[in-house]
């Protein structure tokens, strides 16, 4: 059985859109494309690239499919040609238009789709930006790992790693460090539905 790890670039009010560069996401109205960059450094690509391994899959919500095609492959150097000989695992509605390869959509039920090519085996499936993915991952109980990479911005709009209608969950932590640039990376495991409580119930 496949490993699912999620990989987000994230700010501190949890935006995920358009860390890499302005030319990732021009046609969606974010004005803030690249804000990941300045505060990018050695350590923290090393992280990436150990959380990512050296051979994975992808698995891809649309938008972030057509993003990454409009863009890797006209980059060079070893994380481009890793992204673009990677095998992606695309959910999306409209199967005849991929054209980033090797390519696979999901199927009209993603969540079975995710399930059966999980369990098909091979390589691990790294998620990218996918504020669609990441909660239905979590939620189905189909996610592994959960590495997130907060750095120390504020953007205000753009779009989220969960939205509103993620479901209520917890996630264990299994690591966390800080990089020079102030970015933390944390790495998580889902851990089930949310627990609650009171710190009245406490004893006095």
């Amino acid at each position: 059985m496949r490993t699912i790890r999620i990989i987000e670039h994230v700010s501190l009010d949890g935006v995920i859109q358009g860390p890499g560069g302005p030319e990732e996401d021009p046609a969606n109205g974010f004005n803030h494309g690249g804000w990941a960059f300045p505060h990018h450094d050695a350590e923290g690509g090393a992280a990436i690239g150990k959380a990512q391994g050296t051979g994975f899959d992808l698995l891809l919500g649309r938008k972030t499919y057509d993003i990454f095609g409009s863009y890797w492959p006209k980059q060079a150097g070893p994380l481009a040609d890793s992204l673009n000989g990677a095998k992606k695992f695309v959910a999306t509605h409209r199967p005849e238009s991929l054209d980033w390869g090797p390519v696979e959509p999901l199927g009209l039920d993603i969540a079975a789709g995710i399930a059966r090519v999980k369990q098909a085996g091979g390589p691990d499936l790294i998620v990218w930006g996918s504020s669609t993915l990441t909660p239905l991952l979590i939620a189905e109980g189909l996610a592994d790992e959960v590495v997130l990479l907060v750095f120390p911005v504020m953007i205000g709009r753009g779009k989220r790693i969960f939205s509103d209608v993620a479901a209520a969950s917890e996630l264990k932590l299994l690591s966390s460090k800080a990089t020079p640039s102030g970015v933390v990376i944390s790495t998580y495991k889902p851990a089930g539905p949310m627990r609650t409580g009171s710190f009245s119930e406490e004893p006095a």
